[in-house]
């Protein structure tokens, strides 16, 4: 381990570099185009094998060791966010309305760090590696589940990924068996009343104030039909009605997620939030469109990977705490790929030890301490080394 960690702390500028290359020219998901490019080039320069295109716009390399063994699987996911940066920084993003804002440049230049170190290694190792480039995690239905249908998992034994977590100090390793992030579903809502004039409301049904019960109402079932044992978020993010201020809406369009840990709970959430919708129309003649969309399943990691990391995480240089952490109601399509192979999924603390605050993930001034890429990369990386070693 001392060789992989010299190597990479030999290397961590270059990846610094990357991250910020790769910052100031984000992609979105789904029109990735250059950013896929730089990473299948960086493989190749290596002499890795490389596949393109993978499930549309992921990218697949493979490093085989100078012994047969078993494989292990490392994914990061490379797109960016429709969101105008505010930081105020020399590697800030030069594509209006666009940027990483999640982290995910620091994910690809993790693992590109870590494909060149363990590169250098390959003559000593047991078995291979499979770098998993993904596209579009952030939109479902995200890159994922096409990569795998494509074959992105094909013959590996077991797979590991992190993500940089920037409210969680540097130095801190979040692990968690079982549920560590939720499904996450989407519901669109059409609310159709009849329009009038604003001063005789009685002659109109107003799909406002009916749009506006519906949401207060809809709050009723997690807090009096979700097992308050059980886990459940519903938040209606989008409400619109682009009308004159003197005129009743004829229609409301509205927009919400739906975040759970349990199928159960999910399909009650799904059922019942139309059955309130259904009565809420219904008690002043109103009509609605309903759609139920179900996005990614939740990340359940594996207790013997995640015990695995967990361990070898508290002998990782720079890791202080090694924390079992509460779930979280945020999703990842991770979830694939563990819904296949054994494997966990753990957050790795990327605060500045200066800031009292950190901006949230998805904010135009989300930022992280790159030194989290050097410790993500040293824990994946003995993670990678020692579960082939251990299973020769």
């Amino acid at each position: 381990m001392e060789k992989l960690f010299a190597l990479l702390d030999d290397g961590y500028e270059e990846m610094v570099a990357i991250r910020r290359h790769l910052h100031q020219y984000p992609e979105i998901s789904f029109e990735e185009v250059e950013t896929p490019a730089y990473i299948a080039a960086f493989h190749r320069a290596l002499g890795h094998e490389v596949r393109e295109q993978v499930g549309g716009r992921g990218v697949v390399a493979t490093l085989r060791g100078a012994k047969t063994g078993q494989t292990v699987a490392l994914r990061a996911d490379f797109d960016a966010l429709a969101i105008q940066e505010e930081n105020d920084v020399p590697y800030k993003s030069l594509i209006d309305g666009k940027m990483h804002a999640c982290g995910h440049d620091g994910h690809t230049a993790t693992l590109l760090g870590l494909a060149k170190a363990l590169n250098a290694m390959k003559d000593d190792l047991v078995g291979n590696v499979v770098f998993i480039h993904q596209h579009a995690e952030e939109v479902a239905p995200g890159g994922a589940k096409p990569m795998i249908e494509d074959g992105c998992l094909d013959g590996v034994d077991v797979i590991f990924g992190t993500h940089l977590w920037a409210p969680t100090p540097l130095g801190d390793i979040l692990v968690r068996e079982g549920a560590i992030m939720a499904a996450a579903d989407k519901a669109e809502i059409l609310i159709q009343g009849k329009g009038g004039h604003g001063a005789e409301p009685h002659h109109s049904i107003d799909a406002v104030v009916l749009a506006s019960q519906f949401v207060i109402n809809a709050q009723q079932l997690v807090a009096r039909r979700i097992d308050p044992l059980k886990s459940a978020v519903l938040t209606i993010g989008h409400f619109e009605a682009i009308n004159p201020f003197n005129v009743i809406a004829e229609r409301v369009a509205l927009t919400g997620t739906v975040r759970t840990f349990e199928e159960q709970v999910r399909t009650q959430m799904e059922q019942e939030l139309e059955a309130v919708l259904k009565a809420t129309c219904l008690a002043f003649g109103a009509s609605y469109e309903y759609r139920y969309t179900r996005g990614y399943p939740p990340v359940y990691n594996h207790a013997n990977e995640t015990q695995f990391v967990a361990q070898l995480a508290a002998e990782i240089p720079g890791v202080e705490n090694v924390i079992t952490c509460p779930p979280f109601m945020i999703g990842e399509d991770f979830a694939y790929y563990l819904e296949q192979v054994p494997g966990t999924f753990f957050f790795t603390g990327a605060k500045k030890p200066e800031w009292q605050t950190a901006y949230p993930h998805h904010h135009a001034r989300f930022d992280f301490d790159e030194r989290a890429m050097l410790i993500a990369a040293k824990t994946l990386g003995k993670a990678t080394l020692q579960y082939l070693q251990e299973n020769e």
